[in-house]
């Protein structure tokens, strides 16, 4: 049987299978869930949770012999030189233990917390955003997270203790033609005896040129015994018919193993199989509820070093007279840096600490943090390089070569830009989070603007919908937010948290009024639905910022410090969403669909004359049909 190389789907088969995949259920509370719904639960977040001694004390302990390797053994200079990593440094980590990190020691890991592997991927990720990378794609989301979360026993005995000391794994889901939306996947996997038979081809497989396990999520058809449907898979690198065909550079992070794999005929054994079949996508999405808290770890990491490099080239630069530091134009940039690497890392702790614990369900604040991260740490890094001026555009080779301390300044922009884009874009996470932000509201009126639904239906959910909205209403009128002394434990945060409690009820109540008014068309406005979830970003994040705050006021550690930078980031933030609040209702979003439509209809292509276009020839995507290996095969095993 042969698969296509694309597949034709309409819009609803495609939210038909995203919605499938979705975590369906609300089975532990979720402070961003409520705070969506206009209900501040400081409960679920205050006190900060704190770890276990013994977890706290292991951690520590691999953190300081990771330091230890990263100042002696890393050189990412060279990595990012010659755009790989030495097999010496990878076999140097895999001995520390550091691609066991997540894995239970029963197993061979280190059974790290997630506090603490986020710690780690922060601490290794400024001495290479490439090994950084690395790891983060081996544990987050290739074999082991899936395995520790839906394998059996048998799997587990079988291929964990590799993935703790010897074996580097990948995680495979995007096709040439297939990116954020899996219904068009075209990877096949059909039934055979006792084994699946793959075929496809797979893109930006980060690990991939390197790896000896990978995670790969294929269609199976549906046939007699059989339920079909997207399916994950355990496979083994070397087996025959996989060819690594690519390895793929990009503008950043070239140290990474990220390559093209074409599968042609390959047999995996049916014990391989994670879950069921038809639960690869619940089963990738919900490794990706604590494996996206790998990338905001990492941009944590960024925001330490690049507020360590302004605060040492500010002091030393001199213009007219004084340190650029003490003109205000350079000053509000270092600010700026400053409160949100302490909010960023507030966010990050927190979400960590909490699916540590698990009493709560995180997936709206791990995918906030992966949002707000992502954003915020790109900014942090174009403010560095501003601020460096002609040399944050300089290569840190060249400023060695004359003479200046070698600063990658340009080389962390660039690295972080792919933050944006990796583990779902920007653009997808608003839509995803929104989609978790109005679940409430489509559980009880969702059928009322479904066209398929029946005049029957349509009624039973107008009168679900009418006994939700009446006792929810009302309680979006006032709350804590406006009585002065709310939140007094926190000092002069106080005021802080008020606001977060007025907004939330505020971003409600704007939610049900675009419910309301465009119903069955809400999705479409995804301009909106970002703006809404940006809104909750700056709110989680100000609540995070706070509590950490007190949490380290209260222990004793740099508390009046923190509540500085808890103050000063929570009045940076009231700015920010003061101005989404206004552009939710004034914007630009209808006149913008009618440029879109006018760029498409060819109307302005009189603006793109006089330039010339240096782009390659060469199809938009490339050809994915299955059949045998057109290229070498490029992967490679790292020498241990």
């Amino acid at each position: 049987m042969t698969a296509p190389s694309t597949r034709n789907v309409s819009e609803r088969e495609a939210r038909q299978v995203a919605e499938a995949a979705r975590e369906q259920d609300w089975r532990k509370p979720s402070f961003a869930k409520e705070l969506f719904l206009g209900r501040f639960r400081l409960d679920l977040i205050h006190p900060h949770p704190t770890p276990a001694a013994e977890a706290v004390q292991r951690g520590e302990e691999f953190l300081a012999k990771l330091r230890d390797f990263c100042e002696t053994k890393i050189d990412g200079a060279r990595i990012e030189r010659e755009a790989q990593i030495p097999d010496e440094t990878i076999a140097g980590l895999k001995e520390l233990g550091a691609f066991g990190m997540k894995i239970d020691t029963k197993y061979g890991g280190l059974g790290l917390t997630q506090v603490y592997y986020n710690k780690a991927l922060a601490l290794v990720g400024s001495a290479s955003p490439a090994i950084g990378a690395l790891l983060s794609a081996h544990q987050s989301i290739g074999v082991p997270q899936p395995l520790k979360l839906f394998g059996t026993q048998e799997q587990k005995d079988q291929f964990l203790p590799r993935c703790a000391r010897t074996d580097i794994t990948a995680f495979l889901l995007t096709e040439p033609d297939v990116g954020s939306d899996p219904a068009r996947l075209a990877t096949m996997a059909v039934p055979d005896g006792d084994d699946y038979v793959l075929d496809g081809v797979k893109l930006w497989t980060t690990n991939g040129v390197v790896a000896d396990l990978l995670v790969v999520m294929a269609r199976v058809p549906k046939s007699e015994g059989h339920k079909g449907g997207i399916t994950a898979f355990v496979v083994e690198a070397g087996s025959d018919g996989i060819t690594v065909e690519n390895r793929n550079a990009f503008m950043g992070l070239r140290g990474i193993e990220n390559g093209v794999t074409r599968f042609h005929q390959v047999r995996v054994p049916a014990a391989n199989r994670i879950g069921p079949e038809g639960a690869g996508l619940k089963i990738a999405l919900t490794t990706l509820n604590t494996g996206r808290l790998s990338l905001p770890a990492m941009c944590v990491g960024v925001g330490k070093w690049c507020l360590k490099i302004a605060r040492e080239w500010s002091a030393a630069r001199e213009q007219w007279g004084k340190p650029v530091a003490k003109h205000e134009a350079v000053g509000g940039k270092i600010s700026f840096i400053a409160a949100t690497t302490f909010a960023l890392e507030a966010v990050v702790d927190l979400s960590s600490q909490m699916a540590d614990e698990d009493r709560n369900d995180i997936r709206i604040e791990a995918a906030l943090a992966k949002l707000y991260g992502s954003e915020m740490g790109w900014l942090m890094a174009d403010e560095l390089v501003q601020i460096r001026g002609g040399r944050g555009f300089e290569t840190a080779e060249s400023l060695a070569a004359r003479g200046e301390r070698a600063v990658p300044a340009e080389q962390v922009l660039r690295d972080m830009r792919i933050n944006r884009i990796f583990e779902g874009s920007t653009e997808i996470m608003h839509l995803l989070i929104a989609r978790e932000a109005v679940d409430a509201h489509l559980s009880v009126a969702g059928d009322l603007i479904d066209p398929d639904k029946s005049l029957g239906d349509k009624g039973k959910a107008a009168a679900r919908a009418g006994g939700f909205y009446a006792r929810w209403l009302p309680k979006l009128v006032a709350g804590p937010g406006q009585v002065p002394g709310a939140y007094a434990e926190f000092g002069e945060l106080a005021t802080h948290l008020r606001y977060v409690e007025r907004s939330a009820r505020k971003l409600a109540r704007a939610t049900f009024y675009a419910m309301s008014r465009w119903q069955g068309r809400m999705e479409t406005k995804q301009g909106f639905l970002g703006r809404i979830v940006d809104i909750g970003a700056e709110l989680f994040a100000m609540s995070a910022a706070c509590v950490r705050a007190e949490h380290l006021k209260a222990t004793g550690e740099h508390g009046r410090e923190a509540h500085q930078l808890a103050e000063v980031f929570c009045r940076q933030a009231r700015v920010r969403v003061e101005e989404l609040f206004a552009r939710l209702w004034t914007n630009t979003d209808d006149l913008d669909r009618k440029v879109v439509a006018g760029v498409l209809t060819g109307t302005y292509t009189w603006l793109e004359e006089g330039v010339i276009d240096p782009s390659g020839d060469g199809p938009w995507i490339a050809d994915a049909t299955p059949g045998p290996a057109r290229r070498e095969n490029v992967h490679r095993r790292i020498r241990s």
